[in-house]
């Protein structure tokens, strides 16, 4: 093993445990690392031994698609696309479907609900089913919406509506797989920061053509604004978008990455997530994963049952095997 690198990360480990920022050149270099390296294993244990350390807990996120329609944002990595006529139909959930479906998901012990909605969902609607769910679904339990962009006026509604997280990114290839403006996805972020809530975030979507640079560029607004979840999403390429013969991401990159995300935020970002599932990111820091339904952006067709059929219980099984308490 390379002992400078052995030493670099045992300075990030510390750094982090401690509540201190890790040098940002550093987590450059852990991502330079190849992902098959005794490097990145003992990168992967270092992050891991992070999560044992501040609380060792496995969670679920759910999250509900409530409207299913054609986008005219047409990002290149989504179905939901105009351009890529997948959809032949426009629908949204009723209240009623996804107060079902909030309720499902808590009783089964999701840590937090999420309502994402395509780009131009009417906020003020998203507002009153917040309102709805925080009235008729008990528990303890983190309610994000992830939606379009929003100024501080809206944020602090949704706070008063009963949000208390919002998942918004600065995603990879940002302006150029994207139609956004980059400025305008961080000045939405930046409202989440400066009001109530929380701000959740994974480096998405992601492709072994990103480099280290980008990763990292990309990482650095989730440090700069204060994101209590962070991690890593794989993108889904999907038959007839633009990204359909691109290759995915393997699963020892994207462990990779979640591992320098787990080091990068220590103990102020405590929660990481992975998706789609992955047995090694547990092992490389993920105490988070994902279980979804309804309009899913990685899905050709809407999922009337759990996105491939991963379950809350599944979930569950992987943190045990993984060794993390539930």
């Amino acid at each position: 093993m390379d002992q400078d690198i052995k030493k670099l990360i045992d300075d990030a480990k510390s750094a982090a445990l401690a509540g201190k920022a890790v040098n940002r050149d550093a987590l450059k270099k852990f991502l330079d690392l190849d992902p098959l390296s005794e490097e990145t294993e003992y990168l992967g244990a270092a992050a891991r031994d992070i999560a044992r350390s501040i609380g060792n807990k496995g969670k679920v996120w759910s999250a509900i698609g409530v409207d299913y329609r054609p986008c005219t944002m047409n990002c290149e990595f989504c179905s939901f696309g105009e351009k890529w006529k997948l959809m032949n139909d426009s629908h949204e959930l009723t209240d009623e479907e996804i107060i079902k479906n909030a309720i499902g998901f808590v009783n089964q012990g999701a840590s937090w609900v999420t309502l994402r909605t395509t780009e131009f969902f009417d906020l003020n609607r998203l507002c009153n089913i917040a309102k709805k769910i925080r009235k008729e679904v008990a528990g303890d339990y983190g309610l994000v919406v992830n939606t379009g962009e929003f100024d501080l006026n809206m944020a602090n509604k949704f706070a008063e509506s009963g949000i208390d997280i919002v998942y918004h990114t600065l995603r990879l290839g940002e302006g150029k797989a994207t139609p956004f403006d980059p400025k305008d996805r961080i000045r939405t972020i930046n409202a989440v920061r400066d009001s109530p809530m929380k701000l959740a975030y994974l480096v998405e979507p992601l492709g072994p053509e990103h480099t280290s640079q980008e990763i990292m560029d990309v990482l650095s607004v989730a440090l700069d604004n204060n994101a209590f979840l962070c991690g890593s999403m794989a993108r889904v390429n999907i038959a007839n978008t633009p990204f359909e013969s691109s290759k995915e991401v393997d699963e020892d990159r994207l462990a990779q990455v979640v591992a320098v995300t787990r080091i990068a935020g220590g103990i102020n970002m405590p929660e990481i997530c992975v998706h789609p599932p992955s047995e090694k990111a547990l092992r490389y820091g993920a105490n988070v994963m994902v279980v979804e339904k309804g309009a899913i952006p990685r899905s050709e067709t809407e999922c009337c049952d759990d996105w491939k059929g991963f379950r809350i219980e599944d979930a569950k099984k992987m943190f045990r095997e993984a060794g993390y308490s539930i």
